[in-house]
């Protein structure tokens, strides 16, 4: 008994596919193998030390700049804590901080931990609430008509319009 299917044509199907899965299979593998160094992970501050991140590694770490921890040096350098409701990790930062940087703000900081279990940080990008808009946006939306934002104020842009909670920041 063959395993092998007696219509000619199918036996020329299954023959192609004997060499394109493979191929493809290698295509692949190289593929992922190439970007290895592009893939960055995300972690919460718990969630990088609960998996000891290890020296050297470009990561992301996500949190909110603990109040009381920002110290600027003379030389440039801003030394933070990035921290989630459990644990916070130490970083230093040297160039310019965006402008929403501060302290009780949420902020995804791009770098590596070094040796000591610092996290040193090449990028760091402030985050605001997803209530928040832009006044020229709001000035926009109000001169076209379409302004129609719950609790907000006339005249005022969303951060603006109330207590924390409700697009304030």
């Amino acid at each position: 008994m063959s395993i092998l299917p007696k219509s000619r044509k199918a036996r020329r199907r299954l023959m192609v596919l004997a060499i394109a899965a493979p191929v493809l299979a290698l295509a692949v593998g190289l593929t992922l193998y190439a970007m290895r160094d592009a893939v960055v992970f995300f972690y919460g501050p718990s969630q990088a030390q609960a998996e000891h991140v290890p020296a050297g590694r470009t990561v992301r770490i996500g949190g909110l700049v603990q109040p009381g921890s920002v110290i600027k040096a003379s030389n440039g350098e801003v030394k933070f804590a990035i921290a989630d409701q459990a644990n916070a990790v130490p970083t230093t930062f040297k160039g310019e901080l965006p402008d929403l940087f501060r302290e009780g703000q949420g902020v995804v900081a791009q770098g590596e931990f070094d040796r000591q279990g610092v996290f040193v940080a090449r990028q760091v990008l402030a985050k605001h609430d997803e209530k928040y808009m832009p006044k020229e946006v709001v000035d926009a939306l109000k001169k076209s008509g379409e302004w129609q934002r719950d609790g907000a104020a006339p005249g005022k842009p969303v951060a603006e319009a109330g207590p924390a909670g409700t697009g304030a920041l």
